[in-house]
């Protein structure tokens, strides 16, 4: 199988092609990414010689580059988009262009030049909005809270339009919180352990009672491999494990295992559109796939721990303030 992989230098994206090369037989992959913010090519620094990797320096949103891709491969699974909702909120323009126009470039050279081709849209959980009680089914209405989520709602409408009307082999999956190795800075649990390490004030939006679903990013990964490889066409799958914790739990978990106090909790203002709490039903996709977590989370918090401690040479250039701080915050 040859796969065309979109933003494999972001997190998810960049263990997603570490999985496949490992775990797929006869895979080839094409990775094209603009190397935008939240990019990193030391992600897969490693790969350069690899023969069944090819890294294509491109912006989806390019039409002369997605039609030249997308007729060489058997599959598509596009990670790239803008995903940072501090930074949608304080310029939501990259996050319309990147998310909407780059998903509609994509479907559009698919339709043209390669209508057999499979497509699986990474989408997110937070197009659902937050829910206070039960999960979420993928059946459910879209309700989301903030120019990012908005986003990748409409990408996903795309999709699903796209599907019903030229008859397109496309998937999306929408997962809950990811966290583990070549997570970028700017987010809750590599920002907490950086910080931590540095004996810096860790900020906390709010009173830290917001509730995520926490999934290790490799469980993350097959679940994807599977819809690759099973998916039914037009189909949605949630993907969860049903580890939920509030943020002021994550990061006092995360300063235990560093062994630092919680004298470094600094409470600050909670951003506009905060959504209290989600949650995903995955019954689908663990029922028809097949597909189940195999890490615990606090073994994987530990490991991720573990991986942060070791790879200074990875995150020391990225932990800028500005990075740690995409947006201005205030002590409450």
């Amino acid at each position: 199988m040859k796969l065309l992989v979109t933003g494999g230098l972001g997190f998810i994206g960049s263990n997603f092609i570490r999985h496949a090369l490992s775990e797929l037989p006869e895979i080839k992959i094409i990775n094209v990414d603009k190397i935008g913010f939240g990019a990193n090519p030391a992600n897969l620094r490693d790969l350069k010689k690899t023969e069944s990797y090819q890294f294509i320096r491109g912006d989806i949103t390019d039409q002369k580059i997605v039609k030249k891709v997308i007729k060489k491969v058997d599959a598509i699974v596009n990670f790239a988009a803008e995903t940072h909702v501090d930074r949608s909120i304080a310029n939501p323009s990259p996050f319309i262009n990147g998310n909407i126009i780059g998903t509609f470039t994509l479907l559009e050279a698919l339709r043209k030049f390669n209508k057999k081709a499979k497509y699986i849209q990474i989408s997110t959980d937070e197009i659902y909005g937050d829910i206070l009680e039960g999960s979420f089914n993928e059946e459910d209405r879209l309700k989301p809270s903030n120019p990012y989520s908005a986003s990748k709602a409409s990408a996903d409408m795309l999709c699903l339009a796209y599907h019903r009307t030229y008859d397109l082999n496309i998937n999306i999956t929408r997962c809950t919180n990811n966290f583990g190795p070549y997570q970028f800075p700017e987010k809750l649990i590599p920002k907490t352990i950086i910080r931590a390490l540095k004996n810096l004030p860790i900020p906390i939006y709010g009173t830290g009672k917001n509730v995520r679903d926490w999934i290790y990013v490799l469980d993350h990964c097959e679940a994807i491999a599977l819809v690759l490889e099973k998916g039914e066409p037009g189909e949605i799958y949630n993907i969860s494990s049903g580890n939920e914790k509030t943020n002021i739990q994550i990061v006092k978990e995360i300063l235990k295992l560093l062994d630092r106090t919680e004298d470094l909790i600094t409470f600050v203002e909670d951003r506009p559109g905060h959504d209290l709490r989600y949650s995903l039903n995955s019954t689908k996709i663990r029922s028809k796939l097949g597909w189940k977590p195999k890490h615990k989370f606090s073994s994987a918090l530990e490991e991720t721990v573990k991986w942060y401690i070791k790879n200074e040479w990875w995150w020391k250039p990225l932990a800028t303030e500005q990075i740690l701080h995409p947006t201005p915050w205030k002590a409450r």
